[in-house]
């Protein structure tokens, strides 16, 4: 008997510690609290991208906290996201910002609260940053730069005519819509038959890209391409466009690739899109910040691809040209 009780304290003992770490475990990993702050989720882009985050959030079993102000625009609203996100200790903030430059103080007070901070889908301002002293882990994207300059020498191939073009931009001073439009440029730099004959703003919004693509009809009658540096203004163009029966006369290329504009391809009502894969973005941005609070060495870049989507390449991709063969 006494032999006995001599064992099963024994076991006891080695049981009681397993329990601890393993309990631990659990209690670390919900610790892991992981801030997602995008620019809106009113938009199918961010929502494709809080989609991917929440799913790698759910597989590495750490808590996902998602937040954004209704409108891209909103600058001063998601600097208050932010700081109420340093005062309630978040382990990291993941966040594309509505301005390259503006948001920098808020992300110097993350950096003084030892917070990692890594950028999605936008770039920050670095010099600006430099000057502050503030530091962000990586960034987390597609080069728009380089999706502008796709588009560009896409729009050039299209006809050997002359082609008068107007162009829909993001919000002026914005590195995400700037780089966009300066890729455009550079991609039917070497082209003299392709004319920009408008650029105007609609900040990335539908009705004002539906606004903006009705007066610029009537100033430019000849119109027979628009580049939008985002679906939503693509959409509000092709309404608009619609609402003046010109349909049949002028194409549109949009940006994001995002699931209504796809459905607009393959009814010729859109003629393309360059795609950047958001759900890619979330999920990296999860992952990359559970990796930076493991102490993992991250790089300063990690880029997602981005293509050209057209309708061909949408029927090749569900198989329905190969069936038509």
């Amino acid at each position: 008997m006494k032999n006995f009780l001599i064992l099963f304290l024994l076991t006891l003992l080695l049981w009681i510690p397993g329990c601890q770490r393993e309990k631990g475990e659990d209690v670390t990993s919900r610790q892991i609290r992981i801030a997602l702050v995008l620019k809106t989720l009113n938009s199918p882009f961010f929502i494709d991208l809080k989609d991917g985050a929440v799913a790698a959030a759910k597989r590495l079993k750490v808590e996902l906290i998602v937040q954004a102000p209704e409108r891209e625009i909103d600058v001063e609203k998601q600097m208050q996201i932010i700081e109420n996100l340093i005062q309630s200790r978040v382990s990291a903030i993941c966040v594309t910002p509505s301005g390259s430059k503006e948001l920098i103080p808020a992300i110097g007070k993350a950096n003084r609260a030892d917070i990692p901070v890594l950028i999605v889908d936008t770039r920050i301002d670095e010099g600006a940053a430099r000057k502050e002293g503030v530091k962000t882990i990586t960034f987390i994207g597609s080069d728009n730069y380089q999706g502008g300059k796709i588009a560009g020498e896409y729009v050039a191939g299209l006809s050997t005519s002359p082609l008068k073009v107007v162009v829909l931009e993001g919000i002026p001073g914005h590195e995400t819509g700037d780089n966009r439009v300066r890729g455009f440029k550079a991609g039917i730099e070497k082209y003299s038959h392709v004319t920009i004959v408008a650029s105007q703003p609609a900040n990335w919004e539908r009705d004002q890209g539906y606004n903006v693509m009705q007066n610029l009809l009537q100033a430019h009658p000849g119109i027979e391409v628009v580049f939008a540096c985002n679906d939503l203004m693509a959409l509000g163009a092709m309404e608009a466009i619609a609402a003046a029966g010109k349909s049949e006369n002028i194409r549109i290329i949009g940006f994001d690739a995002v699931e209504e504009a796809r459905q607009e391809i393959l009814a010729n009502r859109i003629l393309a899109s360059v795609a950047q894969h958001p759900n890619e973005m979330g999920r990296l941005a999860v992952e990359t910040a559970v990796k930076v609070l493991a102490g993992d060495s991250i790089a300063p870049y990690i880029p997602v691809n981005i293509e050209l989507i057209t309708r061909d390449k949408l029927l090749l991709d569900s198989g329905t040209i190969q069936s038509q063969q």
